[in-house]
C-alpha cells in the first residue's frame, strides 16, 4: 500500500435544526452541517514530531509522538486524538507538518472544535500507518472521546455525528443510537454571530445538571419515569415533588422533544412546508429563551431584526449565552443577512453541506 504523502482534509461546521439541549439526555436531534468549514492540510516529516500552523489564531502547536502524550493545554484536542487513536491501535512512523484553516465561526456555538477534532481524526487515521479509510460513524465516536471524554466535559455527541456525517440527520440515543439521513430540499440559512463570546461548559453543566438532578428526584417515588416516553398531559402528577421552576423547565424539556418529533414528520413530508418549518423554529426559540434561558438580548435582536426582514423563522444556535442564532431564509436571503448586520452581528448565508471529505491526496 502506497503512502499518503499529502494530504487535506476538511469537515463542516453545524447548525441544530431542532433538539438543542436534548442529546444529553439521550433524546433525539436533528442537526444539518452548513457551508462553513475546517480544513486541515499536511504532509509527512522525516522525524516524530508534529507542527501545526492554526493562522486564524495566530498561534501554532508542536509537539513529539509518543505514548500517552501528557496534555498541556485547556481542551487539548491535538494531542487527545493522537492518545485515543493509539488507544485503538494506530502507529505513526513518522511525523506531520501542517496547517489549520477555516471559516466556521469560532466559539460561537456552530461546532467549531467537533469540526476540527473530526477533521484531525480523519486526517490521522489515513497518515498512520495503517492508513484507514474510517467510516463516518467511526470517525464521530473516536472524536467524540477525544473531545470529551478525554477531559470530562458536559456535551453530548450530536457536534460529532453531525459534522462527520454531514448533511440533515435525525439522531436518536434511546434505546441505542440510532442514525436517519433526512432528504430534504431546503433553501438557505442566515447564520448571525453576536460576536459575544459564550462558556460553553458552564452552560451546558447548568442546564444539564438541572434536568438531570429533576429526573433523579422524580425516579426515587416514580421508577419508571422516562424522558423518551413521558407525555405532556401526565406530568400535573408530579407537582407534588417538584417546585414552580422544576415543574417549568420539565415541562420545557418535554416540549422541545415533542417539537422535533413534530419536525422530524413535518421534514420528511414533500413539498416542504417551510412557513410551519419556521413557526416550529420559532416555538422552539421561545422554550429556549424563556424557559432554559439561555438567549441574550443580543440574539433575540437579531433574531427579530430577520424576521421583520422576511425569514420564516429562527432560534439561537448552540448551548447559549451568545455565539449565533440563524434562520431560516429561503427567499430575501440577502435583505435578512443585511438586516442581522444591522442589528449588530456578522452574518454569513449558509446552505446544507456534506460531512468530512478528503479535498486533496497525493500519495
Amino acid at each position: 500500500m502506497n503512502q499518503i504523502q499529502k494530504l487535506k482534509i476538511s469537515t463542516p461546521g453545524r447548525i441544530c435544526l431542532f433538539g438543542e439541549h436534548q442529546d444529553y439526555l439521550l433524546l433525539p436531534v436533528i442537526p444539518a452541517a452548513i457551508s462553513l468549514r475546517i480544513s486541515i492540510e499536511g504532509e509527512r516529516r522525516k522525524d516524530a514530531e508534529i507542527t501545526l500552523k492554526l493562522p486564524d489564531i495566530n498561534s501554532g502547536i508542536r509537539f513529539p509522538i509518543t505514548k500517552n502524550i501528557e496534555y498541556v493545554l485547556d481542551r487539548d484536542y491535538f494531542r487527545s486524538v493522537f492518545n485515543v487513536l493509539q488507544k485503538k491501535g494506530f502507529t505513526f512512523s513518522s511525523g506531520l507538518n501542517g496547517i489549520v484553516k477555516g471559516t466556521i465561526p469560532i466559539s460561537s456555538g456552530t461546532s467549531s472544535s467537533s469540526a476540527l477534532v473530526v477533521s484531525w481524526t480523519n486526517f490521522l487515521a489515513r497518515m498512520s500507518d495503517q492508513a484507514k479509510d474510517l467510516s463516518a460513524g467511526e470517525i464521530a465516536r473516536i472524536a467524540h472521546r477525544a473531545e470529551v471524554l478525554e477531559f470530562g466535559e458536559p456535551g453530548g455527541m450530536m457536534d460529532q455525528y453531525s459534522t462527520a456525517l454531514g448533511g440533515i440527520i435525525h439522531l436518536s440515543f434511546y434505546p441505542v443510537i440510532s442514525i436517519k439521513p433526512i432528504n430534504v430540499k431546503m433553501g438557505d440559512y442566515v447564520l448571525g454571530d453576536s460576536k459575544s463570546p459564550k462558556d460553553t461548559k458552564s452552560i451546558l453543566s447548568r442546564v444539564k445538571n438541572r434536568i438531570i438532578q429533576i429526573v433523579q428526584k422524580l425516579s426515587i417515588h416514580y421508577p419508571e419515569f422516562s424522558l423518551q416516553s413521558i407525555q405532556l398531559l401526565e406530568l400535573d402528577r408530579f407537582r407534588k415533588e417538584l417546585n414552580n421552576d422544576e415543574m417549568e423547565l420539565l415541562e420545557g424539556t418535554i416540549r422541545n422533544r415533542d417539537i422535533t418529533i413534530e419536525a422530524l414528520k413535518l421534514l420528511e413530508t414533500f413539498p416542504l412546508d417551510g412557513k410551519k418549518l419556521g413557526a416550529l423554529l420559532n416555538d422552539h426559540q421561545q422554550i429556549l429563551r424563556d424557559v432554559l434561558q439561555i438567549s441574550t438580548e443580543k440574539i433575540d435582536r437579531m433574531l427579530d431584526a430577520a424576521m421583520e426582514a422576511g425569514a420564516y423563522g429562527g432560534k439561537i444556535n448552540g448551548s447559549g449565552g451568545g455565539g449565533c442564532m440563524f434562520v431560516y431564509a429561503p427567499k430575501n436571503t440577502e435583505v435578512i443577512a443585511e438586516a442581522i448586520k444591522r442589528a449588530g452581528g456578522k452574518a454569513y448565508i449558509v446552505r446544507v453541506d456534506e460531512g468530512t471529505r478528503v479535498d486533496q491526496m497525493i500519495e
